[in-house]
C-alpha cells in the first residue's frame, strides 16, 4: 500500500502481532450529527471517537470559514486525549470512503506526526472482511504528543485566486453541481473560485469505496492539468474533502496545498469574484 494507506488485512496484522497502532474513528458527514452514535453500535477494536467539528476544527465564522483549523494548542490537547505520543503510530478511518477521516490525517500530518495513514475503505472494507468490531466507549490512556503546524502547504484567499492566474493548478473537491453553481446548501453564494477545476472527491473513490490505484489517479488528476512543473491547490467547501483530494494526489505522486477556508471562507467576502458553470466533462470511469 502506499505510505498513505493501510489495508484492513494489513491493520489487522498489526494488532495480532501485538504492535501498538492508534485507530481514530472520524465518522462525520456534512448534514449530520450521529457519528457518535454510528461508533456506539460498532466501531474497529481499540479505536477512540474524533469529534470532527469540535476536535478537528476551530469554532466557525464568516472571516474564517465553517471549519477553520484549530489552535495548535486546542489539537494537541486533544490528540493527548486521544493517546497519541510522538513516534506512534496511527490509522484513521470513517463510513464514507475516508472522505471525512482524511482531514484527521492532513492534519495530524500538517502538525507533524509523519506515521498517520488512511484505512483503505473504511470501516465498510472491515466489515466486509468479516473482522470483529467493538461496541463499548474507548477511554484512552492519555499521552504526552507535541505538535506544531507547518509541515504541509497551505493556502490563504489570495494564495488560492493567484494560483491558476500563475501558472498553477487549483482543484475544487466539492459535488460538481455545487462547482457549477446550480446548488449551494450551505453557504451564502453558489459557484467557484475563478480558475479552478472541478475534482470532486467521490471521485478518488471505486466503486466498492476503497481509494483508486495510484495510476488511475494519476491519470485522472493529469486529465485536469496536474504535473510536476505546476503547484497544485484545493480547496472545498469548509476544508473537509480538500484532505482527501490532498491524500489521492499524494498517492499518485503529487504534493498539494489545502485551502483550509475553502468555499465557506471565500463566499463570505463580498470582494471575492465568483465563476459558476464549467466541469461538462464526462465524469472519469472508474477504475
Amino acid at each position: 500500500m502506499p505510505e498513505q494507506l493501510i489495508s484492513v488485512e494489513e491493520l489487522a496484522a498489526a494488532a495480532a502481532s501485538g504492535r501498538r497502532v492508534h485507530v481514530l474513528d472520524v465518522r462525520w458527514q456534512l448534514g449530520r450529527d450521529d457519528g457518535r452514535e454510528l461508533y456506539l453500535a460498532g466501531h474497529l477494536p481499540g479505536a477512540v471517537f474524533v469529534d470532527l467539528p469540535r476536535e478537528l476544527a476551530a469554532e466557525a465564522s464568516a472571516s474564517e470559514g465553517r471549519h477553520p483549523l484549530p489552535a495548535i494548542e486546542a489539537l494537541q490537547a486533544a490528540a493527548r486525549r486521544w493517546g497519541l505520543n510522538d513516534g506512534d503510530g496511527v490509522v484513521v478511518y470513517d463510513g464514507n470512503g475516508g472522505q471525512s477521516a482524511a482531514r484527521a490525517w492532513w492534519l495530524l500530518r500538517h502538525a507533524g506526526m509523519t506515521d498517520v495513514r488512511l484505512l483503505d475503505g473504511g470501516i465498510d472494507a472491515w466489515r466486509r472482511a468479516g473482522l470483529g468490531e467493538q461496541t463499548d466507549d474507548v477511554d484512552a490512556r492519555p499521552g504526552t504528543v507535541t505538535l506544531a503546524y507547518g509541515h504541509l502547504p497551505v493556502l490563504n484567499a489570495d494564495a488560492a485566486a493567484r494560483l491558476p492566474e500563475d501558472g498553477g493548478v487549483l482543484l475544487d473537491a466539492r459535488a460538481v453541481e455545487r462547482y457549477r453553481g446550480e446548488v449551494e446548501p450551505v453557504d451564502p453564494r453558489a459557484g467557484h473560485i475563478p480558475g479552478a477545476l472541478s475534482a470532486p472527491s467521490s471521485g478518488n473513490l471505486d466503486e466498492s469505496g476503497d481509494l483508486r490505484s495510484a495510476d488511475a489517479l494519476r491519470e485522472h488528476f493529469e486529465r485536469l492539468g496536474v504535473s510536476a512543473d505546476a503547484p497544485v491547490g484545493v480547496y472545498c467547501g469548509s476544508g473537509v474533502t480538500a484532505a482527501h483530494d490532498v491524500l489521492a494526489l499524494a498517492v499518485a505522486g503529487y504534493d498539494a496545498a489545502l485551502y483550509p477556508g475553502s468555499w465557506s471562507q471565500w463566499s463570505n467576502d463580498p470582494s471575492r469574484p465568483v465563476a459558476t458553470g464549467g466541469a461538462d466533462e464526462t465524469p472519469p470511469k472508474q477504475s
